[in-house]
């Protein structure tokens, strides 16, 4: 049976490292397996064709999809358009429209890289951290969301925090299952000093586990101590679950511990389906559109060739095929293949976006035989 991929390569470098992600994909339907692809428009360059960030017919088709992959959003060249079809819209959309209620953003270090990070080798040698951000509640969504004009030359911005039980309830058994597969462990961050979302979020996050992974080990974590954290000892998570806000910061924090946001993909999963068991799926790289380096051939595709392997994975059980993917990303890079923000002291040989693609395809060859 076909697989049916929505490609929404969006804006800056989108295209271009989504183009890589389509030789992986070719790679994969000539050696067993089918993908039927399908492109479509979103963020800045679907303003300039419809006017809206992503258009109702997108969605529909996202909607129908079985994962969509997302290249970026935005760019300077919309910076003054309305903020409610700005570029960021069409990805908050989706997010929304197809109830993307958690996000995996991983945080691995591959041998070959550990002395890109910020931090000493042997903290991120062998680093693996898994961060399972709540998607579509939050500050980002609450409302009142608004600036209110007081007069006398000033003004209110207000954004609205909350949450309610299920949200938090069905975040926490993502994150709880996924450490059951993986190390056991999780720690759950919040600041329930001095919010009264995160006193809720402890005390739902602390009975899911006493009702039904008693078997987890589960800690918890205020989130300002745990950016310190993150940058002191990663190694000591494993599995991290928080909200919106905190969890938007503290995946970027776990992305620099890596060396480049070109190395690090994401996926934001929603329910599964009661009748088929599926799950709604975007799967997108964690860096932005680069616009000052688009069209130059200078991307790092990587991040977005290793979403397409948490899609292999999360959405079409395929995790042999995740695994031999990635397994030809580490090779290419222990070959010393490196595009331009993987070059350092210890050298290797430079590459282009298209060539980083070719390399991983043909890894994915040698390994295959």
């Amino acid at each position: 049976m076909a697989h049916d991929l929505l490609i929404l390569a969006g804006d800056g470098i989108g295209p271009e490292v989504m183009g890589e992600v389509k030789k992986v994909i070719g790679w994969f339907n000539a050696n067993g397996m089918a993908f039927e692809v399908e492109d479509d428009l979103v963020g800045g360059c679907a303003y300039d064709a419809h006017g809206q960030a992503v258009s109702d017919a997108t969605m529909d088709k996202a909607l129908k999809a079985d994962a969509v992959l997302l290249g970026a959003v935005g760019g300077p060249k919309w910076d003054k358009v309305p903020y409610e079809v700005r570029p960021e819209a069409g990805l908050l959309r989706l997010r929304k429209d197809l109830e993307l209620f958690a996000n995996l953003r991983p945080a691995k270090c591959f041998d070959a890289l550990a002395d890109f990070s910020s931090l000493k080798r042997e903290l991120v040698e062998g680093l693996d951290i898994l961060i399972v951000r709540e998607l579509t509640g939050g500050v980002y969504f609450g409302e009142p969301k608004e600036i209110r004009d007081l007069g006398n030359g000033q003004k209110r911005a207000i954004d609205t925090q909350v949450y309610d039980t299920y949200e938090i309830e069905r975040i926490a058994s993502v994150a709880f299952e996924l450490a059951r597969v993986r190390q056991n462990r999780v720690c759950s961050m919040e600041k329930r000093n001095v919010m009264r979302s995160g006193v809720l979020w402890n005390e739902v996050v602390t009975q899911v586990h006493k009702d039904r992974y008693a078997d987890v080990q589960l800690s918890h974590m205020l989130a300002d101590a745990g950016g310190m954290q993150l940058v002191r000892a990663p190694k000591q998570f494993d599995v991290i679950v928080t909200d919106n806000l905190f969890g938007d910061m503290l995946s970027d924090v776990a992305a620099m511990l890596t060396g480049s946001l070109g190395m690090l993909p994401s996926a934001s999963l929603g329910a599964p389906d009661a009748a088929t068991g599926r799950r709604k799926a975007l799967y997108e790289p964690v860096h932005g559109s680069a616009p000052d380096i688009a069209g130059q051939g200078k991307a790092n595709p990587i991040a977005c060739i290793l979403s397409f392997a948490m899609a292999l994975r999360y959405s079409f059980n395929a995790g042999d095929a995740a695994d031999r993917l990635e397994a030809a990303v580490e090779k290419v890079l222990a070959d010393g293949v490196r595009t331009g923000d993987l070059l350092g002291p210890q050298g290797g040989t430079a590459v282009s976006t298209s060539q980083m693609g070719d390399a991983i395809v043909a890894a994915l060859e040698d390994g295959a035989r």
